[in-house]
This record gives C-alpha cells, structure tokens and sequence, in this order.
C-alpha cells in the first residue's frame, strides 16, 4: 500500500460540486477530481434504503453526489491512500452524510467489505496504462490515474460485491471499452453503453458502462451524451449542454 504524507489543512482546498450542494475537501496539489466522478454518480438509479459502494472513491467525490442527490442512501467507499480515505470521511462529515470509507486495496478486499454485497457498485479506474504513458510527478496522483491494478481486477472486485439483480458501473476511457466489455461481459449481463462525446460529431472520449448481476438484456448502445454546446471551444468560458449543466450544476440524474 502506497503511504503518503497527510495533507494539512494549509494544503487542502475546499471545493464546490453540485452547484454548491455538495463541499468537497481536496488536496490543492496532486489528484483532484474533475466532472468524470459527477457524471458517473449522476448515471446511477439509486433509490432511498439502497446501498453503493464506491469502489477507489478517492475524496468522496462519486459517493456523495450519489447521497446529495438520492437521501436516504447508505455509502460505503473503498480507497487504498489512508489520507484520501481520511478526507472522504471528512467530506461526509461535511456535508451531512454518513459515509463509510474502508482504507485498504481493491486487489486484497479488505474482510469487512468481504461480507458484504451491495445494490450499485461504481468505479473511476485509474485511465492509463503505463505500458503505453508516462507516470505522473506525483504519488498520489499517480496512483489516481495510473493503471496499476489491472483492470480485471476492478471487474472481478465489483462483480463480487454486486448484489443478485444490482448493478455496476463504470466510467472509463473510451479506447478502453474492448477490454472493458470483454471483463465485463465474463461476470455481468445486461450490459449498457453511453459515449461520452466532447461535442457533436466528434468522437466518444469517455465512456459509461453498466451492467447488471444476474441480467439477461441484451446488449444496448445508447446515443451518445454530449457534453459542450457548439462545434469548437470559444473563447475562455463554459460551454456545457443544457442537459449537462443540469448534472453538474443541478443535480440532476443523467439518464441512459
């Protein structure tokens, strides 16, 4: 397990998501989360008394839009660096909502996590495979972005964890998705595909997965979900879909 400096509070910034409904504690240098938790979280069809487990959560960040958004819900989270889980822990306290995050490695499921099995299971990888990229400066932040842990290994985690009928979902690179579908495919059923595109016309960078433990569906490719308005970027100011403003800014869920 990699072991890091805690933050002090002198290093940490205090950070609004959710269009301020949710206050997020993070590290002003190394990882910090971007729109690709939020929009995961957003995907999820949680209802109140369901449980997720947010598998690497980091600061929080997916789990507690995933709370703010849905009360009533229970949050678990799984996170291998003592001081992100230490600051997810602080940013349920935060902001209200129990949250449970276990310190410990998605490849050696800690023993609490064992007995347990959850109705959604989530997770933001690490992207890049550092076969064919270069590592981050930063420990920590490699260890964010970095593929490490093969990606079967998260596959086989959630898929364990994931209840008879519940679901699991990830958000990932969409060079990706051939592996991603494969290691899916092998545990899961009912498999659901949302692109991810910059804007309209151009080709899926990110994509949303979800499958379903027990499901027999057949496999369904959604239209994609763009994110920026207009065909290229202008000038230095937001440019988000209306549908996309209302996840991030409102809340709101992000429907396949």
């Amino acid at each position: 397990m990699t072991t890091l400096d805690p933050p002090h509070d002198a290093d940490l910034t205090k950070d609004n998501f959710l269009g301020g409904r949710l206050q997020l504690l993070q590290p002003r240098a190394g990882y910090r989360a971007g729109i690709d938790p939020v929009l995961l979280a957003a995907s999820v069809e949680a209802r109140k008394g369901q449980s997720i487990l947010d598998l690497g959560c980091g600061v929080g960040t997916a789990a507690l839009c995933i709370g703010r958004r849905v009360p009533g819900v229970s949050l678990v989270g799984l996170e291998v660096q003592e001081p992100y889980a230490d600051l997810a822990r602080r940013n349920g306290a935060l902001n209200g909502l129990p949250f449970d995050v276990v310190t410990g490695d998605v490849a050696q499921m800690p023993d609490a996590l064992k007995a347990q099995q959850f109705d959604h299971v989530i997770a933001n990888p690490p992207y890049f495979d550092r076969a064919a990229s270069t590592r981050a400066p930063a420990a920590d932040k490699e260890r964010a972005l970095g593929e490490n842990t093969a990606l079967s290994v998260w596959v086989n985690a959630a898929a364990k964890r994931a209840a008879p009928g519940g679901t699991v979902s990830f958000i990932h690179r969409a060079e990706r998705l051939p592996d991603l579908l494969d290691l899916v495919g092998r545990h899961l059923g009912s498999l659901e595909l949302l692109p991810l595109a910059p804007r309209e016309n151009r080709p899926a960078r990110l994509i949303l997965l979800r499958a379903r433990k027990g499901g027999r569906a057949d496999f369904r490719m959604c239209p994609p979900w763009v994110l920026h308005a207009g065909s290229r970027h202008q000038g230095d100011r937001e440019s988000y879909t209306e549908a996309t403003v209302s996840v991030l800014r409102d809340g709101a869920a992000l429907h396949f």
